[in-house]
């Protein structure tokens, strides 16, 4: 949320990304009110604002609840490593879907958190949280724990020190974190076990480009790692290093 924006001094673009800011992955609808509230402005400054975003697509208007608009999804996409990222693995996902039936899952890391870039549901009936352009904790999810794995040092203890259970099998502990974390980068995969959600367990591999440092992690959500789970990793690694070499070298320079 923003500080106090009430002041002569503020601008209206403040006023505006104050307001798009109210928003995260547990306040996707808010009332005019909360709007405000979360955004620290005056109620007929946010209604002003708000209806002049709904009109450009930036925010939607349900009923008497506002949400994030696709505009702002539809820009978003354009953001150079995203944009690349998503063309480039596009097939690689599809082949992935095809031989194996799971949820393929494309994410890189947004600060302390895994944002998902792309999604194919699978067969399978298995519950899966992630969505399109949300986000979820690095710690708790297979693309995440990879991302981690190879995130600067300040990240990883931000992470750690801050370790929040999502299920009763969600790793808290963060010895034992950093334990998984050193064994993902010695063998080059990472999985959970009903760690963000019941019934539900990931595998995932980092996406580099040739000789470069990782850029996104490719994760598949199946029901059971108990068997094929060699395979899977196997298929997952074909996928990434495809991609990998597609991908310009540029991109590991990019700021995360």
């Amino acid at each position: 949320m923003a500080g106090n924006l009430s002041t002569p001094g503020a601008s209206v673009t403040s006023r505006a990304f104050a307001l798009l800011g109210a928003f995260d992955v547990d306040h996707r609808e808010l009332s005019l009110t909360e709007l405000a509230g979360r955004a620290g402005l005056p109620l007929p400054t946010a209604h002003r604002i708000a209806r002049e975003l709904v009109g450009l697509g930036a925010l939607e208007r349900r009923e008497d609840r506002y949400a994030i608009g696709r505009r702002l999804w539809d820009l978003g996409l354009l953001a150079p490593v995203q944009f690349e990222l998503r063309q480039v693995a596009a097939p690689f996902l599809q082949d992935l879907y095809g031989a194996t039936g799971a949820t393929v899952h494309l994410g890189e890391r947004d600060g302390v958190q895994v944002l998902y870039l792309d999604r194919l549901s699978g067969n399978a009936s298995v519950p899966v949280v992630s969505r399109i352009g949300g986000r979820l904790p690095l710690h708790a999810t297979g693309v995440g724990k990879v991302l981690l794995a190879w995130a600067p040092e300040d990240v990883q203890r931000q992470v750690l020190a801050s370790l929040t259970r999502v299920t009763p099998y969600t790793i808290t502990q963060p010895g034992r974190l950093r334990e998984q974390l050193r064994r993902v980068r010695r063998e080059g995969f990472a999985q959970t076990v009903e760690e963000m959600s019941r019934g539900a367990c990931s595998v995932a591999v980092p996406i580099r480009p040739s000789g470069g440092e990782v850029v996104a992690a490719l994760g598949l959500v199946v029901p059971d790692l108990s068997r094929g789970r060699a395979r899977l990793v196997s298929a997952l690694q074909v996928a990434a290093a495809g991609i990998g070499r597609s991908l310009p070298l540029s991109l590991s320079g990019s700021e995360r």
